[in-house]
């Protein structure tokens, strides 16, 4: 059978692949640092524009088969690439002093962040599970070398180690769930798996059954849940999370924290939402937002390092994204487009306060260095007031409160999204962890202003990194004086 290819819809994809080989060439051509730079930071930034674009249009369609089709570019699938796009463009800023210091190679480290964003474009249309975890893993492969290029320390090789031993154990894991989801339905395509879980299987010398009652059919969706739970560092499986992220290059950290966590929200979305009943994931994903927005916070509390606080506060949020989808179980007709929709935003609200706190974060700190304690940055917005007050506000909308107006429309959509499918208790667990969350993101803004007992001097902010940090802040501003464009894109 011969298959029509819509290349309209693939053009973020070739465009994202595209920038991969343009940065290669340019530093082979070149041979300047700045080359592939401006090469990866060029192409980002037409990716994404050209995915707004193409799903500012109607839905396109392309790989089908008579009943469905393994890639899907429609308007929720364009936020996502725009948004990988665009945080990639901004990694790569952020990562100007670090490149300049001779920490890593410019050529190669361009090309494994432009081929993560590659495997993110694509994650967005999946509409198989084969598709699905390999753009899934195409994010996620690259950020194994990323991590470990501080090779000066240990603490960056170890990091290395543990997301690559993690996220392999994961991807074994998610591929054996869908293996087994294959073995009993004989589909791979999201929109045909549901049906055939609620369809009847026969099996041999006996009379058909529902293959939702089949022992395999449970431990498929267990294994496959359970192995994106690993991506968005939902406990139980967090432990890679902080040190990973502390070892980790601080702009390769705010990728991992942004970018690679929004990937697994977006594979969990694409399950759960079109593949599987959502009365069989509801309670698993119900579960795993409790544990995580509850441990995160509560460990999150005990910190003395800005990036573990940090990767822990990206735990608690995880939490707050999984919880709308943990109400599908009892959510039905609008009551699942209500609580998709709160997922999505919370996932870009979060993505953009965070991307602005690692930005200020790398402001303040030397080419190269990590995060440090957070006894640090005591006066920090005394010896640089822009910078001081964008870190602040990135925290405070984390917090949920004004004038981090983003965060707090966050949490409202998804408090709202909860009492629409009746989970209310689940409600009261989100407020509760919110009120939790406010001691430590209030204590480090205080401390952000409290007065210096080390005099120590400012530090000079390189161009490339108070230039995200201002277009972080600007878009947190903007999205949290105009959040119902963002819930209308996300509900599409």
């Amino acid at each position: 059978m011969t298959q029509s290819v819509d290349h309209v819809a693939l053009l973020p994809a070739y465009l994202a692949a595209g920038t991969a080989v343009l940065v290669l060439l340019a530093d082979l051509f070149v041979g300047r640092r700045a080359a592939p730079v401006a090469t990866a930071v060029a192409g980002a930034v037409a990716t994404g524009v050209v995915a707004i674009v193409v799903g500012a249009g109607p839905t396109r369609s392309t790989f089908c088969v008579p009943d469905a089709c393994s890639y899907v570019a429609n308007g929720r699938a364009a936020l996502m690439a725009a948004v990988f796009a665009f945080l990639t463009a901004g990694v790569v800023a952020l990562s100007v002093p670090l490149l300049r210091a001779g920490v890593a190679p410019a050529g190669e480290y361009c090309f494994l962040l432009a081929c993560s964003m590659t495997g993110g474009v694509v994650l967005g249309a999946a509409g198989d599970l084969i598709t699905l975890i390999v753009a899934l893993e195409t994010l996620t492969l690259p950020l194994y070398v990323l991590v470990g290029l501080r090779r000066q320390t240990m603490e960056s090789a170890a990091a290395a180690v543990t997301f690559f031993v993690v996220s392999v154990v994961a991807t074994a894991v998610s591929l054996l769930g869908a293996a087994l989801l294959y073995a009993v339905t004989g589909r791979l395509h999201l929109t045909l798996l549901a049906p055939a879980l609620t369809g009847d299987v026969s099996l041999a010398g006996n009379d058909p059954v529902r293959a939702l009652d089949l022992p395999l059919t449970s431990v498929g969706i267990a294994l496959l849940l359970l192995g994106l739970a690993f991506k968005v560092a939902a406990v139980p499986f967090h432990a890679w999370a902080p040190p990973t992220y502390d070892g980790a290059p601080l702009p390769v950290a705010a990728y991992l924290s942004t970018a690679s966590k929004l990937g697994g929200v977006v594979a969990i979305l694409a399950v759960v939402t079109v593949a599987l009943p959502p009365g069989v994931t509801g309670p698993l994903l119900a579960t795993l937002a409790v544990l995580t927005m509850t441990v995160g916070n509560l460990v999150a509390l005990r910190q003395i390092r800005m990036t573990r606080l940090l990767a822990w506060s990206s735990v608690a949020q995880a939490g707050y994204i999984l919880a709308p989808l943990g109400a599908l179980a009892v959510a039905d007709g609008p009551d699942v487009s209500t609580a998709v929709t709160a997922s999505v935003a919370y996932a870009i609200f979060f993505v953009v306060l965070e991307i602005g706190a690692f930005a200020a974060v790398v402001a303040l700190r030397g080419p190269g260095a990590d995060g440090g304690r957070i006894d640090a940055y005591y006066g920090a917005a005394r010896r640089h007031r822009w910078v001081g007050a964008a870190l602040a506000l990135a925290l405070i909308g984390l917090a949920g409160l004004p004038p981090g107006l983003a965060g707090l429309f966050a949490k409202v959509a998804v408090v709202r999204s909860l009492l629409t499918a009746s989970s209310g208790w689940l409600a009261v667990v989100v407020a509760l962890n919110a009120v939790i969350g406010l001691a430590y993101y209030v204590r480090v803004a205080a401390i952000l202003y409290a007065p210096d007992p080390l005099a120590r001097p400012a530090r000079a902010v390189p161009w490339p990194v108070a230039g995200v940090l201002l277009v972080a802040t600007a878009v947190a501003l903007a999205v949290g004086f105009a959040p119902q464009l963002v819930l209308d894109w996300a509900g599409r």
